[in-house]
This record gives structure tokens, C-alpha cells and sequence, in this order.
């Protein structure tokens, strides 16, 4: 765990390849001092096509889920240690949101073969 799922318009592939949204994403998430190396788990998906009310804006859309439980302090701090990554990025008119989902325990099953 944590399942981080990084969604970008593909106009982006220009100026950024995925396996460095996937690098950002991965040492941002690994820098919260929250989760284990090897439980990391990071993959994009492109948007080809995409609007934001009559624009078509570029994004990046990195949403997390995680086990139940954290508290609202330590998603926050997830959610601004994988920001930070991108305070380097060198791209114009661009927006980056990032969202700490929770996944019931419960609910959650796993199968590793």
C-alpha cells in the first residue's frame, strides 16, 4: 500500500515522459516517512482527450488510496510531500492536484501469487 495513480493530459508527454511523473510521485510519497519502499505502488494514465469548463488545460491528477485509518494530519503530509516534488517542473499553464483517498480495511482484499 499506497496505490498511486498519476492521470495527465497526454499534450504533456511533450515536455515530460511518464516515468518521471512516476519518479516524482514515487519520492514524494517515499519522503512522508509513511509506507515502506517496497510497498509503493505507482502507474499513469493519459488523457487524450480532456476540457476544463471551455479550455482544454493541461493536468496532472495524482490521486492515492491508502488503508483507513491515517489521520487527517499524516494524509495532508502526503499530500504536500508528493506536491513538492513538482515545485521544479518547468511547464506553463498547467494544473497539479493531488487527493489522499482512504480504502475501508474491511472492504480491502489482496492476493499476491
Amino acid at each position: 500500500m499506497p496505490h498511486c495513480i498519476i492521470e495527465y493530459s497526454k499534450e504533456l508527454e511533450n515536455k515530460i515522459k511518464p516515468t518521471e511523473l512516476i519518479d516524482k510521485v514515487y519520492r514524494g510519497t517515499l519522503k512522508s516517512n509513511l509506507f515502506e519502499d517496497e510497498d509503493i505502488k505507482t502507474r499513469t494514465i493519459e488523457f487524450e482527450n480532456h476540457q476544463t469548463g471551455n479550455k482544454k488545460i493541461n493536468f496532472i491528477n495524482v490521486t492515492v488510496r491508502i488503508l483507513s485509518g491515517r489521520s487527517q494530519e499524516l494524509r495532508q503530509l502526503l499530500s504536500k510531500s508528493i506536491l513538492n516534488e513538482f515545485e521544479d517542473i518547468n511547464i506553463q499553464a498547467i494544473s497539479i492536484t493531488i487527493e489522499i483517498c482512504e480504502i475501508e480495511k474491511e472492504s480491502y482484499s489482496k492476493l499476491v501469487l
